[in-house]
């Protein structure tokens, strides 16, 4: 299929933008004191993790699109935190399988399950088109995302951050 110049305004530039705000409304998403230390690669693993319980760091990897060394570095960085446990896998010992340590899963729950409606609707001032916005990116999201659209977020999902232990 041939796209038409006339189809959108969209081009590399404008969708690198787009691209660079998006991550800036995610960051403001997950970030508050208690995640002020991690990086915002160390809060997308945890947050595949949490979603995909029993994952390796190929796993990982795969579903993130970072680089192997980068998901290794966060994983170990995130397990001497104690946000994550390791077990080996009983199928193949030598491979790591990673999960949410309980500890970090409330906290988890509570920020990356919570919908994006209400900071969208801070960022356009707008309900309307806040609420078009995340129509929007639910679709985008399914059709650019692997694994298709996600389960909708739970509304008992959110709980408070635990405590700081240190």
């Amino acid at each position: 299929m041939q796209w038409s110049s006339s189809l959108s305004a969209m081009d590399g530039v404008r969708l690198l933008r787009l691209g660079k705000r998006l991550t800036e409304l995610g960051r403001a998403m997950v970030a508050d004191h208690a995640s002020a230390t991690l990086t915002p690669g160390e809060i997308a693993v945890i947050s595949d993790v949490y979603q995909h319980p029993g994952s390796s760091v190929q796993d990982i990897r795969v579903r993130t699109g970072f680089a192997q060394s980068h998901v290794s570095t966060s994983v170990a960085r995130l397990r001497e935190r104690g946000l994550l446990d390791a077990a080996p896998d009983p199928a193949d010992g030598r491979r790591t399988l990673l999960s949410v340590s309980t500890l970090a899963r409330g906290y988890v729950r509570a920020r990356a399950t919570r919908p994006a409606e209400p900071l969208l609707a801070e960022a356009l001032a707008d309900p309307a088109q806040a609420r078009r916005a995340a129509e929007l990116l639910d679709e985008l999201a399914a059709l650019l995302l692997p694994g298709g659209p996600p389960a909708p977020a739970r509304p008992d999902a959110a709980v408070p951050p635990p405590a700081d232990q240190g």
